[in-house]
């Protein structure tokens, strides 16, 4: 159900040159105007016809009964917020089983690891080209299933004493694909399921409820594991990715059907994706900050466990309390990002947040002097990523055009993805050859100074 719209008490007279202004706004904000010849133009005429850039150009205030009131909404938090939780707990069991019962070294856990974010490299752009020819729910429910089966597979072989390294990077892999589809497929069914003149209250609920499930399912797991084993805690995972599926199930606010693209070959529909992508000012600069904070952030605690608990002696819970803090400012940030965006302008919101927070990056390295007062930067940092996290991805909902949805979200988790893995491997290599402060050092340069982008952008002005 759509809210009434708050019109400004001096909007009437006129209001035809307001809307003139509006849709001037949101040309340059979707980046119409460098995009005039482009294979994807008729996508975004169409958009406009719908009233895509009056929302966006509008920036109008809605008032509504909540979200968690819509039915459709609500069973679609309820599938996400318990499958966060699971993911959280399989993330932290998985590697124990293959130490505990494989006797799994160092690089046989980390190559585990590191298979689920190649697959994201591999196959990103592929997926999101296939989203947008397909209805996305049941692709979220069929990876829901496929995961939950995967999962079962590895406490039953463990079980029947036949578990290899083998299967759980198999299992890495695949449950790896199945995230990456169901994750495009979910930010793409966002917008229509509760309207693009909600996004930003929505993100908050998600990614707030998310930064939660971070805290809460890690420290779970780590109890869980101690009481039950790692074998029942990936069974707990399995039994997360059903619910959801039941959850989804349930919604029933009918999906439209995919624009037909008839003989059309997924190479062409990759390439438009990158092209929309690589023409719309907003989404170049939503990209530059989230590479640039997602290259930073590794350089910045990837080798903490070295320095904290080699180097200067300190015991494990407290590199456990330190990202522990971090998650509590992400759930702050996520939590207060739309009423900050309200206040301030959403815009206006991710820059000015950005930059009254970059001095405290450069308080980061300095964990060796006092861990307490790095954490509390940390946190700080966190905090900016949770405001960004919903203000940000709000924005690259609205630019993009339904047909589009897909393939702008699979390239750009290509590319903060793909920062992620660069930030892991530099990290290694400063702190290799030049020391561990080199490397946070240099991760708290780049964090310091990621706001420039959305102050050179369109954003900057925008209310």
């Amino acid at each position: 159900m759509r809210g009434r719209i708050l019109r400004h008490p001096h909007a009437g007279d006129d209001l035809p040159q307001r809307r003139n202004r509006e849709t001037d706004i949101g040309r340059i904000l979707c980046g119409e105007r460098q995009l005039k010849a482009h294979p994807i133009r008729p996508l975004l005429n169409q958009w406009r016809s719908d009233g895509g850039f009056h929302h966006l150009g509008a920036m109008t205030t809605v008032a509504g009964p909540p979200l968690l009131h819509d039915p459709s909404f609500r069973n679609f938090y309820l599938a996400s917020a318990v499958s966060q939780f699971g993911s959280q707990v399989g993330y932290v069991a998985m590697p124990l089983l293959a130490v505990i019962a494989l006797d799994a070294g160092p690089g046989e856990v980390g190559l585990l690891s590191a298979l689920t974010t190649i697959t994201v490299l591999v196959l990103g752009l592929p997926a999101g080209a296939w989203v947008d020819r397909v209805r996305r729910r049941p692709v979220m429910i069929a990876t829901d299933l496929v995961r939950a089966v995967l999962l079962v597979s590895v406490t039953v072989t463990w079980w029947l004493d036949a578990l290899t390294m083998t299967q759980l990077y198999g299992v890495a892999i695949a449950t790896g694909i199945g995230t990456l589809f169901f994750d495009v497929a979910s930010q793409s069914t966002l917008p229509h399921l509760v309207g693009r003149d909600r996004l930003t209250a929505a993100n908050s609920v998600l990614v707030g409820t998310s930064a939660a499930m971070d805290v809460g399912g890690r420290s779970s797991a780590g109890v869980l594991v101690a009481l039950a084993g790692a074998p029942v805690a990936i069974v707990l995972d399995a039994l997360t990715y059903l619910w959801s599926a039941v959850w989804l199930r349930r919604i029933s606010k009918p999906e439209p059907a995919p624009a037909p693209v008839p003989g059309e070959r997924l190479g062409r529909q990759i390439g438009e994706g990158v092209r929309f992508l690589f023409g719309n000012r907003v989404l170049i600069a939503i990209a530059a900050q989230g590479g640039m904070t997602n290259l930073a952030f590794p350089l910045c605690s990837t080798l903490l466990p070295v320095l904290l608990v080699d180097e200067l002696g300190q015991p494990a819970w407290v590199l456990g309390a330190y990202l522990a803090v971090g998650g509590l400012g992400v759930l702050a940030g996520s939590s207060t990002a739309h009423l900050i965006g309200r206040r301030l302008g959403r815009g206006r919101a991710v820059w000015i947040v950005g930059m009254t927070t970059a001095p405290f990056a450069l308080l980061v390295p300095f964990v060796g002097w006092s861990v307490w007062i790095s954490a509390a930067a940390w946190s700080i940092l966190c905090f900016r990523t949770g405001v960004n996290n919903v203000l940000l991805v709000s924005f690259r909902q609205e630019v993009t055009p339904d047909p589009m949805l897909g393939r702008m979200n699979a390239t750009m988790r290509l590319i903060l993805i793909g920062a992620v893995g660069v930030g892991g491997l530099l990290a290694g290599l400063l702190g290799e050859v030049w020391g561990i402060g080199t490397a946070m050092w240099t991760g708290a340069a780049i964090m310091a100074l990621s706001w420039i982008p959305i102050w050179f952008s369109p954003l900057r002005h925008e209310v």
